[in-house]
């Protein structure tokens, strides 16, 4: 790991470990290397993400969500660009062979995790 990658790393840790997330961290990444680049912060994020040491979930969420965001800004690519489906609430026709093979299947792996056939329905439910 260069020198300089390696004290972006090492700021990263250090703000994500104390809280910070989001453009917080960017600016105290920012703050204590001050020449450093979008895609040098991007790339110590994902060292830190397979860095075996980094154990904490809410530090691999924020170093996570911060190489995310700044890959997609250097892609160009808006934040909020998600398209919601239109949901007209109408559920597709599955035809009956579809629906006899999906019932099968199912009454298949009921009874290969040791059900009895003879149970009603209700006690066969995935808990």
């Amino acid at each position: 790991m260069g020198k300089k990658l390696n004290r972006v790393y090492n700021a990263l840790i250090e703000g994500a470990s104390d809280g910070l997330v989001g453009s917080v961290l960017h600016d105290f990444v920012i703050e204590k290397c001050s020449k450093t680049s979008s895609k040098r912060i991007v790339r110590a994020s994902l060292m830190a993400l397979t860095d075996p040491d980094v154990r904490e979930r809410y530090v691999l969420e924020a170093v996570y969500d911060l190489a995310i965001k700044y890959r997609l800004s250097s892609l160009g690519v808006d934040e909020d660009t998600h398209e919601d489906d239109e949901d007209d609430g109408v559920a597709p026709l599955i035809s009956s062979d579809l629906k006899n093979k999906l019932q099968s299947s199912a009454s298949v792996v009921a009874l290969s995790e040791g059900d009895d056939p003879g149970d009603p329905p209700a006690s066969r439910q995935v808990h």
